[in-house]
């Protein structure tokens, strides 16, 4: 916790919005550049939607935590600051309910019936397909946009699967990568996020997948290091309020007094940013975007144990359901195996629900989720915490924010296009894996390059430091 001391009154090249992972890499990207930058964020830790926490004494991720190999900028960060990794352990069978039948497997997909299995394969490919041919840097450019974004993915499921059992599948990959219902997201939104992501597979995937691997220590600490490094200190406790944009530079006022810079980054979440005043009013699309990305519901749980009892009954501790309100498990146990710890999701509509339904009622849904997966051991452990996303002020959900059928094709274009001298960063507005910490690398170092470009900085290219 860093705990800020008086007013901010300054002048800069550039004040920087969010502390997340996007606007500390901008940040770190525009100081050896000879700029001097203000770096602005409404809570007491830097981070945005990484978040340390403790349970049973070891330290955890409250927030995003994995990586895979595919992820380059964020193994590359991650060694920068001396942050090693570790493999997810994913020895032996997974545990899957579906349609309440528990069964375990080798392989991360339901048992269903054969006919059902070959058909979502089917499906996964023409996704896959469809995902691969959107325009990298402008999906509402394709010339199918318009059909795509104008259907849910619900919609496009009802009309194009039609086993039940395929079905049900498709719905809890898209609790499990957007935490909202099928029902909600456009379905080109959907196929773009899959293009980001490398495909469905790469996406769910553990063994060279998007989960392959762990920070020893903590993702968090990626962001604590390279706030370190930064020749001003991040100014805490000061969230962005209004925005006035002049001629020769912009004034924003915060809850601790005025920044006044060159250029500024907005680098939080789009349903955040909505609520900065801009006393000049932003181009119609880009302030309607920022009204229809929605983030995701979720609620993420960890449960100790003594031991991790699964491994001894030959599971791996991955466990998946289609009903229970806690339905992805992984095992998050230390690598000194001094407990066992299971890290869960409540995502979509089921962690709305549990969002009102009070501390103790979730700690029950989700010790009785992990005895459903996981037999009787389960039901007593030795400590629990969970962390609900949407009950934070300054993320209001996570890991990303989502479009309804209409906004890419009709707003899209608004996505990362500077508004005069406001530029905008975040996770969202990566072109490569939008939603993942990647993804908030990425934006921070485009959005360091069209400043460096507007202000007649020579950007060389050099090592991720």
């Amino acid at each position: 916790m860093n705990t800020p001391t008086g007013s901010v009154d300054r002048t800069v090249d550039v004040a920087v919005v969010g502390a997340g992972m996007a606007g500390l890499k901008a940040a770190l990207e525009l100081e050896p550049r000879g700029l001097s930058v203000c770096l602005l964020e409404a809570r007491d830790r830097v981070g945005g939607r990484l978040k340390p926490g403790h349970i049973a004494g070891h330290k955890i991720d409250n927030g995003g935590q994995w990586v895979g190999p595919q992820q380059k900028l964020l193994l590359a960060e991650a060694d920068a600051q001396g942050v090693e990794t570790f493999d997810q352990y994913r020895q032996g069978r997974s545990v899957l309910d579906f349609k309440g039948k528990r069964t375990t497997s080798q392989r991360d997909v339901p048992s269903m019936p054969f006919v059902s299995l070959l058909e979502l394969q089917r499906v996964v490919t023409k996704i896959d397909k469809l995902a691969f041919s959107l325009p990298p840097h402008a999906p509402w450019t394709a010339g199918n946009a318009g059909d795509l974004d104008s259907q849910t993915f619900e919609t496009w499921i009802q009309a194009n699967v039609w086993t039940q059992p395929a079905r049900e599948f498709l719905r809890m990959v898209t609790r499990s990568l957007l935490c909202c219902e099928p029902k909600h997201v456009s379905f080109l939104y959907f196929l773009e996020y899959i293009r980001g992501g490398e495909g469905v597979e790469i996406l769910l995937g553990v063994k060279g997948g998007a989960q392959e691997a762990k920070f020893r220590g903590g993702a968090h600490q990626i962001t604590e290091k390279m706030a370190a490094k930064l020749a001003s200190p991040v100014i805490y406790e000061a969230p962005a309020r209004a925005l006035t944009q002049h001629d020769t530079h912009v004034e924003i006022v915060t809850d601790r007094g005025t920044v006044r810079a060159q250029r500024a980054v907005i680098a939080i979440p789009p349903t955040l940013a909505s609520r900065i005043h801009f006393s000049n009013s932003l181009p119609v699309k880009r302030d309607h975007l920022m009204q229809r990305m929605p983030m995701g519901t979720v609620i993420k749980v960890h449960i100790a144990y003594e031991t991790p009892f699964w491994r001894d009954n030959g599971l791996s501790g991955m466990g998946v359901s289609d009903l229970l309100p806690c339905n992805v498990f992984f095992d998050q146990s230390p690598e000194d195996l001094s407990c066992g710890i299971l890290v869960g999701f409540i995502d979509a509509d089921a962690a709305a629900e549990y969002a009102t339904a009070g501390d103790n009622a979730r700690r029950q849904a989700v010790i009785a989720s992990a005895t459903q997966l996981f037999g009787p051991e389960a039901k007593n452990p030795i400590d629990y915490v969970d962390n609900d996303w949407m009950s934070e002020e300054w993320s209001k959900g996570c890991y990303v924010a989502h479009m309804a059928p209409g906004v890419l094709t009709t707003f899209g274009e608004a996505l990362r296009e500077p508004c005069g001298r406001i530029h905008w960063a975040g996770t969202e507005t990566a072109t490569q894996w939008q939603g993942y910490m990647d993804g908030a690398l990425q934006s921070g170092i485009r959005v360091a390059a069209e400043i460096a470009e507007q202000q007649g900085l020579r950007m060389a290219a050099r090592p991720i430091a």
